[in-house]
């Protein structure tokens, strides 16, 4: 730890994981739902834990990005934060929307708007909030004694996944022209802003980790934000077609789509041939092999499952199916969850001063984890075609389908469980490290 507010991040840190934990939670729920066994019906009926697990999906990975960005941008830009103060309001405040919303999904308050549930009242304080976050570190840049190309892209998804919140704030009374927009923070976030992110803290852990000269690796920035602007952003438009909008969108999607995985593909060559090429033995294997996964699962999750469902042929039957849900969890975990797992697992050390990352419960940490989710994500997908060739092709209703399919998610079970497992090491593991000390900042330097 070179600098004293990056403790900051900890705390940050500290919450995504109790959300992931909450998460994974309503993950069972709905598992155990899809199987026939669906007793928690009466009080937490499967839309609102869908609409739960997804939104702590969506505010866990964002807490764990701000605090990628708090112990980042002190360090990149060589300047203490602006504002530690700022930054504990932030958190809080951020916490307690998200715990207001969540409880409010229980009692039937909300948009109705896939992804975007939110009560508005608590969107306006979403804005305030991260407002306040863009700020702290924007001064912190500005204040800084050098502004790197790392921490401006790691900025400019940040400032880009906010200005994109605001299309889902707008009325409509057409549902088509509202999911039309709604698509813009959904879409353009995960396949679009978020890499910007990603492709930051990633470029952060190579340059930290490999030793390789850091005009080396941040020239590779450079085309991965433009792989991400070429094919996210009119890869939009698979979405469109099935909300009403003209049928040449479904091949504009299609064939900008079958280009996404391309930014993925960049980021794992990238990452490898970094590895490749660092003379520097960091002794931090764990970080090493959390920041590696990260672009590999990504490039597999985000990049080809991907694009395998969005040819316009194939999605005309598996759009909104569970073959989605296949794309989106290897997607979501490779290319989000596991580069903030990573970040954790690499300054953890250097917030506590103590080395405890290529101990036994850290690697079972990680190959469970994963694991876990390669047998969730092929469960998804055999259930997925199951459904697609019953529901889209023999015509079957949808509940029967649903009966039909039931034995598959007693497989995705089996593996949630190996792969919660995993996950709570992991967390068990960050509990050890304890909390940031005085001291780690005198070792640093």
């Amino acid at each position: 730890m070179k600098y004293t507010t990056q403790k900051v991040a900890y705390w940050f840190f500290l919450s995504a994981l109790g959300l992931l934990a909450l998460q994974i939670v309503y993950g069972f729920i709905m598992g155990f739902a899809h199987m026939g066994m669906d007793g928690l019906h009466d009080f937490i009926p499967f839309n609102t834990a869908r609409a739960v697990h997804t939104n702590l999906l969506v505010c866990w990975l964002l807490l764990g990005f701000m605090g990628s960005a708090y112990y980042i941008i002190p360090e990149e830009s060589q300047n203490e934060l602006y504002s530690p103060k700022l930054a504990y309001i932030q958190l809080i405040s951020f916490l307690a929307v998200g715990v207001t919303a969540v409880i409010a999904y229980h009692f039937n308050w909300w948009e109705g708007r896939k992804f975007l549930e939110i009560p508005r009242p608590l969107d306006y304080l979403v804005v305030v909030n991260v407002l306040a976050f863009l700020f702290n570190i924007l001064m912190t840049l500005f204040k800084g004694k050098r502004q790197t190309t790392t921490a401006l892209v790691l900025t400019m998804g940040l400032l880009f996944s906010a200005l994109l919140y605001l299309p889902g704030m707008i009325w409509f009374d057409s549902q088509t022209l509202d999911s039309f927009y709604r698509w813009y923070v959904v879409h353009l976030w995960v396949e679009g802003v978020w890499e910007l992110i990603m492709g930051g803290i990633l470029a952060f852990l190579l340059i930290k980790i490999t030793g390789v000269d850091r005009e080396v690796i941040e020239k590779w920035l450079y085309v991965i934000v433009g792989l991400t602007f070429l094919s996210g952003i009119l890869g939009t438009g698979h979405h469109f077609y099935y909300i009403g909008a003209p049928s040449y969108w479904l091949w504009i999607g299609g064939i900008f789509s079958a280009l996404e995985p391309l930014a993925f593909l960049a980021m794992a060559l990238f990452a490898l041939n970094m590895y490749r090429k660092g003379e520097k033995k960091h002794p931090n294997k764990t970080a090493l092999n959390w920041t590696l996964g990260a672009a590999i699962t990504s490039f597999v999750g985000a990049g080809l499952l991907g694009a395998a469902h969005t040819l316009p042929n194939v999605n005309l039957y598996t759009h909104g199916t569970l073959v989605t849900a296949m794309h989106g969890h290897m997607a979501f975990w490779g290319a989000y969850a596991m580069i903030v797992l990573a970040i954790i697992a690499y300054a953890m050390p250097n917030l506590t001063g103590r080395k405890l990352f290529n101990n036994g419960i850290s690697q079972y940490a990680f190959w469970l984890s994963n694991i876990g989710m390669i047998g969730m994500t092929v469960a998804f997908g055999v259930a997925g075609v199951a459904q697609v060739y019953l529901e889209r092709i023999l015509g079957v209703d949808f509940m029967e389908t649903q009966k039909e399919i039931e034995p598959h998610f007693l497989v995705l079970v089996l593996c949630a469980s190996g792969f919660t497992t995993g996950v709570t090491l992991y967390i068990i593991n960050f509990f050890k490290f304890g909390k940031p000390t005085n001291e780690a900042l005198v070792a640093a330097s």
